[in-house]
């Protein structure tokens, strides 16, 4: 079903071949004995060589090097080839009319050799094949890897070979596919493990089945993924379909695929994206039934271009501040007046070329990338400067809250780095308030609250946000150490659609006021909301009826506000 590397380009398919000599004349013979079955490039020096190995790297197949030239010469060369993890995997035959050379060579790591003058055309073609060869066998056996359970390549040989596969085939329109089984780890729960590997069977046999007819190549990814490389025009409805009834004979199982294509990939890109924008269209057709898979279009192509632009840009917009902190107010609404209690940092991008970016944009890519803690240390440090600002300026401490993300709990250095910014702006440790979401204390929860236990050692307090999501259990939120309850959004907007919603809020209130730590809800809009709150005890809210989230100065026009009713 698969060719070798040794047979990836057809037999008209020239292989390229670099010759490294200072004498015009040798250059000339070598290419006029190769050139029927090669394509030649030539360098008269190792400098100029080591450029061309370097620009060609993929494509070049082998080296013919002489070793006594100006400037670099060939035992140089061979050196520095043998030293880079990259350019070592190149066969070169070192061309030489002393014997006494071979041996040195040899340990440098030279192939094998070809005497001077070059009187014997047929002994040098047979041994530059059998070199070339010999390396693409090698190549072969260190990389091939299957999988022992379908049968199809591992992730790493395939995205070699389809690389490989490229070199000789730059003019073949191919598609990324990908394939995931929906709800594989429920189903294989439920049905027994010997269901999962069967099932993972059919599926490899039906794509096998599909190369045998078209070609092509396939891995098995991960446990439920395949990802498959095909020649432009397969039908991919009958690939679906065909994996689809080939389960459904064997279970009644109800198997769904998320199936993504990407049409005519570029192949200016590395493998691995072309497969990573297959998996973003088959997120079109996540979840669907039949014979449907989704297409990587134009709307997708524009949205990971913008999304990469952003990705390269986050370090400039740091350095040059287009990250801008506003704060949103959190009002104490026990008193007789709702007064000024804290505030929340929100982080907004401000970009040269698109303005306003919104945080519901940026904030899970670079979680995605693993990018959202240089955006959380950024925020972490105006907040904290924000705080001491206004506290030299105005004699109060305005605490504000800050997120912390699930990733940055996993940072061996999380508390030092905090305790580091309290200590730079002269605020204490209660003035920079923690924000983790419920869902971050059940990922992991022995590791997540080991760290929470940290904070609160040191001196900071710790809100649960999200709160109510649904996560956690009872017998969890009263183990958790946590400071104060923030209600998830979505119960405040809903809140006066029926009785029942409004005691759901009266039994997380009341989860607060056994655990005795304050409750705070966000989203408050409407006075009625207000209202209702108040009356069930909740004790701090935030939301656009006192304020949408502002940038630092007009904030202060809400501090100056609380000291006159002071």
């Amino acid at each position: 079903m698969y060719q070798s590397l040794k047979n990836l380009g057809s037999t008209d398919i020239k292989r390229l071949v670099l010759v490294v000599d200072d004498e015009e004349i040798n250059r000339e013979m070598l290419g006029m004995i190769l050139s029927d079955e090669y394509n030649i490039m030539y360098a008269k020096d190792g400098e100029e060589a080591l450029e061309l190995i370097k620009r060609h790297s993929r494509l070049l197949s082998l080296i013919l090097l002489d070793l006594l030239m100006p400037k670099k010469n060939g035992t140089e060369l061979l050196t520095e080839l043998k030293a880079d993890r990259e350019l070592c995997r190149i066969p070169v035959i070192v061309l030489t009319s002393e014997r006494s050379a071979e041996v040195q060579s040899l340990r440098l790591g030279a192939a094998d050799f070809i005497p001077k003058p070059y009187d014997m055309p047929d002994v040098i073609k047979a041994r530059v094949q059998r070199t070339i060869e010999l390396n693409e066998d090698r190549l072969l056996i260190e990389t091939t890897e299957t999988d022992e359970l379908t049968g199809l390549y591992s992730k790493k040989f395939f995205y070699r070979y389809a690389d490989q596969f490229d070199q000789y085939h730059e003019d073949a329109p191919m598609d990324a596919v990908y394939i995931k089984i929906d709800r594989f780890d429920s189903l294989t729960e439920l049905y027994g493990r010997n269901f999962g590997d069967q099932v993972l069977k059919l599926i490899a046999g039906v794509i096998k089945k599909s190369f045998e007819e078209n070609g092509g190549l396939a891995c098995h990814y991960e446990s439920d993924k395949f990802l498959m490389y095909c020649p432009r025009g397969t039908d991919y409805t009958a690939l679906v379909s065909g994996i689809l009834d080939s389960v459904r004979d064997m279970y009644s199982a109800r198997i769904q695929l998320s199936v993504g294509v990407y049409p005519d990939a570029d192949k200016s890109i590395d493998v691995e994206k072309r497969f990573f924008r297959a998996k973003l269209a088959s997120e079109n057709n996540k979840g669907g039934f039949g014979d449907t898979y989704g297409l990587y279009d134009k709307q997708m192509h524009e949205k990971a271009l913008f999304e990469e632009k952003l990705v390269d840009e986050i370090d400039r917009a740091i350095s040059e501040k287009q990250f801008t902190v506003f704060y949103q107010p959190k009002y104490n609404i026990q008193a007789d007046k709702p007064y000024l209690a804290s505030a929340e940092a929100l982080v907004r991008w401000i970009h040269p070329e698109y303005g306003m970016i919104s945080p519901g944009v940026f904030i899970p890519l670079f979680e995605r990338c693993g990018l959202i803690q240089k955006v959380d240390r950024y925020v972490w440090n105006e907040a904290a400067r924000q705080i001491s600002e206004w506290k030299e300026k105005f004699g109060v401490t305005v605490p504000v809250s800050v997120n912390v993300s699930r990733i940055d709990m996993f940072d061996p250095d999380l508390t030092q780095i905090l305790l580091d910014i309290v200590r730079d702006h002269s605020i204490s440790q209660k003035d920079l308030l923690l924000e983790i979401t419920e869902s971050a204390y059940t990922d992991d929860s022995d590791q997540i609250i080991g760290v929470v236990h940290k904070f609160r050692e040191h001196g900071f307090s710790v809100e649960m946000d999200d709160f109510g999501s649904g996560y956690s259990s009872l017998n969890m939120i009263s183990a958790l150490p946590i400071d104060a309850l923030k209600l998830d959004m979505k119960f405040i907007r809903n809140m006066t659609e029926s009785e029942k919603n409004i005691k759901m809020l009266e039994l997380m209130i009341g989860i607060a006021k056994y655990l005795k730590v304050p409750v705070i809800a966000e989203g408050v809009e409407t006075e009625e909301q207000l209202g209702i709150l108040k009356d069930l005890g909740c004790d701090i809210v935030q939301g656009y009826y006192f304020s949408k989230p502002v940038p630092p100065k007009d904030f202060e026009a809400m501090i100056e506000r609380k000291l006159t009713l002071c």
